[in-house]
């Protein structure tokens, strides 16, 4: 088989050099794209794993934004002033903004989810890592985890008689606030989405939260929030996200937590309807989406990559990987959050949780 002769050297480094110019063109030209994101060390984590170097490897200018919410940018695409390109966003917020026609699919001829576990990713949100929902505690009062006497239930959480002391709870947001309620309430893991799945079942789960309101010092609104209360004693449980708390504890909070009926979720990405830099946003989150971006994150916030190859290549130690929430170990004491109940009853639930919030 005859082949093609090679160019001239001449002819070469004018190829060359037309390549690099229109990459440098593209790169320069576009507009920077606006990628949205929560602030703390979960921002400052997304930022050192991904972004940063994902930014630089491409070429992609960003524009980093805090603040990232479901309802802001859905108020965005309900205006027709739609700012934002990437968004992230829990998987129930997402699952809730996309049944309104509030974000756009995601190419998956660009966005490369191949080696991702399954359903870590949808037709609106590729995932960005995976994270649990979990009763955390001063140790100081109550103990290390899995000592004698140390909380280890929702139940206990709910218990002010034998852990008697303040408690923090969400805010301003459903997503991950109800299910424990419940389980407090005495049903088990398996049948919660069932009971909530009905108006009498979110009624429920509100009503044993507003029986612990009065117990209830501090209600966050963030994630560095619930750091920051447990660095502070501000409380003596809350409820938050394990790599918040993590985090914390290396910055000298007395705080421990337990995966134990706790929320299995994932964090994702998600892209506005009429994002202005749709395109070159898809590749740039093609790009972040690669394992060699994911395998980093552990070392900066103990949350769990989404793709698969991440494990393969990370040089994170044993014992760091069996903290994440997604190892093997972690995963069967804990509940899978249920995108259907976002997707169809967020609404709902949302308002009866407000309407609580401000009695």
């Amino acid at each position: 088989m005859s082949r093609m002769p090679k160019p001239a050297p001449r002819v070469r480094s004018m190829i060359l050099a037309a390549g690099l110019a229109a990459f440098t063109s593209f790169a320069v030209s576009a507009e920077p794209i606006t990628v949205v994101s929560w602030g703390g060390s979960y921002g400052a984590a997304q930022d050192n794993a991904l972004f940063n170097d994902a930014s630089k490897n491409t070429g992609i200018a960003i524009n980093r934004e805090s603040g990232a919410s479901m309802s802001k940018a859905c108020l965005q695409v309900q205006s027709g002033a739609v700012s934002w390109d990437l968004v992230v966003t829990g998987s129930g917020g997402a699952a809730s903004a996309a049944a309104k026609g509030c974000l756009e699919k995601i190419d998956y001829s660009v966005v490369d989810v191949s080696d991702f576990y399954p359903n870590l990713y949808t037709d609106y949100c590729v995932g960005s890592d995976v994270f649990a929902t979990v009763m955390a505690w001063n140790t100081d009062k109550y103990g290390e985890p899995g000592s004698p006497g140390a909380p280890s239930s929702w139940a206990d959480f709910w218990d002010v008689k034998k852990y008697p002391g303040t408690r923090a709870y969400r805010a301003n947001n459903v997503d991950g606030a109800l299910e424990p309620a419940l389980m407090a309430d005495g049903v088990p893991p398996e049948k919660v989405y069932e009971v909530l799945s009905t108006t009498e079942g979110m009624k429920r789960a509100v009503n044993k939260i507003r029986e612990l309101k009065p117990h209830i010092a501090v209600f966050w609104g963030s994630g560095a929030q619930q750091a920051q209360l447990m660095k502070d004693a501000e409380v003596d449980m809350t409820t938050g996200w394990n790599g918040r708390f993590d985090n914390a504890k290396k910055d000298g909070a007395k705080v421990g937590y337990t995966f134990n009926q706790a929320l299995l979720d994932y964090d994702c990405f998600a892209m506005p309807k009429g994002a202005p830099n749709k395109k070159v946003a898809m590749k740039f989150l093609a790009e972040i989406s690669k394992p060699e971006y994911q395998a980093n994150l552990p070392f900066h916030i103990t949350y769990g990559p989404t793709n698969k190859k991440a494990y393969d290549i990370t040089t994170a130690p044993k014992e760091l990987i069996e903290s994440l929430p997604s190892h093997p170990k972690n995963v069967p004491m804990m509940l899978p959050v249920a995108l259907d109940f976002y997707a169809k009853h967020r609404t709902e639930a949302l308002e009866l949780y407000m309407e609580m919030l401000s009695e």
